[in-house]
């Protein structure tokens, strides 16, 4: 949490990874108010519509379990048995008022945070032990801000709960009078009515106080400029460290591009400061691909490489630049080279038949000197 320091320097917006890490601590928004108010919302619905049947059970079961036989009281063990009896259907009247409240409970805190299970809260913290540290908390800004949340929800739902009880005097003066099964869904009713009220009220008082707590809990986490960059850097790893991942990534390139040189067909050379190494099989390619270039060191081992494997070099400066310049490795050749590259192809494979066969070598083409200047 960004609890230190100076909150006038934390103007940057949390990042995702502080907001995990708040997450894992267990500190996600919340609003009790928004708990409070579903709770009644679903609560004081089922109590006002199952009311009247809630009472007719529970009615029946008192006058039931009141009505007792000689036998069932001089009976110690049907006695105990008979209440266990009453107290299940008793759990099981109640069972879709309470069933609704645990759902309200539960579903609640989706609109807000969400669930979140942290067993880091619970970690002994002696800080808080601090009579200092707790005086700090008393009298602190946020403090105040709850005690005066804390005054307005009282008055507010004080004078809801009077206004109420003013209105349905009446009817609550006359539960007396009635029979008591009657009674007992009527006071059902009654009750519900009231915590549906309530739960409109607190639903008020939710959607004041579901955006403060979010933006609360924003500014908790807000960041530093400095701390997005350490974050970053964390995240990322020190430029050193890049610098040496990505040498080793063209270290490991080089290697895997040199290993192509002895299965090429051609070496095209500058004749010392480029070197392009091309293969080409008519019946797996479109066009030739270009499986190794290089300039200056890298040209030389490229050639050290191809005459320590017999494969042919082709000096043509103006194609050797134009192919380093415009192919990259693995890719195929543009098709502005197309006939100048089959010219070299050809020429290699024409040697290659004269020496095998003990023919005329064949003349060397003549690359145009501006292919370079066209790319």
């Amino acid at each position: 949490m960004a609890e230190g320091g100076d909150n006038e320097d934390r103007t940057e917006q949390p990042t995702s990874k502080r907001l995990e890490e708040a997450r894992k601590r267990g500190q996600v928004p919340r609003s009790p108010e928004l708990n409070s108010a579903a709770v009644m919302l679903l609560g004081g619905g089922a109590l006002y519509f199952m009311g009247g049947h809630l009472g007719e059970q529970l009615f029946q079961m008192m006058r039931s379990g009141l009505t007792l036989t000689r036998e069932d009281a001089l009976d110690q063990g049907r006695a105990i048995a008979t209440f266990g009896n009453y107290v299940l259907h008793a759990m099981l009247a109640c069972a879709p008022i309470l069933s609704l409240t645990f759902v309200a409970a539960l579903a609640a805190p989706l609109a807000i945070g969400g669930w979140n299970l942290s067993f880091s809260v619970l970690a002994p913290d002696f800080t808080k032990l601090n009579p200092a540290n707790g005086l700090g908390r008393i009298f602190s800004p946020r403090s105040l801000v709850e005690l005066a949340k804390a005054l307005v929800k009282f008055l507010f739902i004080a004078s809801i709960a009077a206004c109420l009880l003013w209105n349905n005097v009446g009817e609550l003066m006359g539960l007396s009078a009635e029979p008591l099964h009657t009674g007992l869904g009527h006071a059902a009713r009654l009750a519900g009515h009231a915590f549906l009220m309530l739960a409109g009220t607190m639903g008020i008082i939710a959607a004041v106080d579901v955006p403060y707590q979010l933006w609360q809990h924003n500014q908790k986490l807000k960041m530093t400029r400095e701390e997005i960059r350490e974050e970053a850097k964390e995240s990322d790893g020190s430029p050193e460290m890049k610098g040496q991942i990505r040498r080793a990534q063209m270290d490991l390139a080089r290697r895997r591009m040199m290993q192509e040189v002895p299965k090429a067909d051609v070496v095209v050379t500058n004749p010392t400061h480029f070197a392009v190494a091309l293969r080409y099989d008519d019946k797996r390619m479109r066009a030739p691909i270009v499986v190794a270039k290089g300039a200056d060191l890298i040209a030389a081992r490229i050639r050290e490489l191809a005459k320590e494997n017999n494969v042919p070099m082709f000096e043509a400066p103006p194609l050797a630049r134009a192919l380093h310049r415009n192919v990259e490795i693995g890719g195929e050749i543009p098709s502005n080279l197309y006939v100048a590259v089959a010219q070299v192809l050809t020429y290699i494979y024409q040697m290659k038949a004269a020496r095998n066969y003990g023919a005329v070598m064949p003349q060397p083409p003549a690359i145009d000197p501006g292919l370079d200047k066209d790319n």
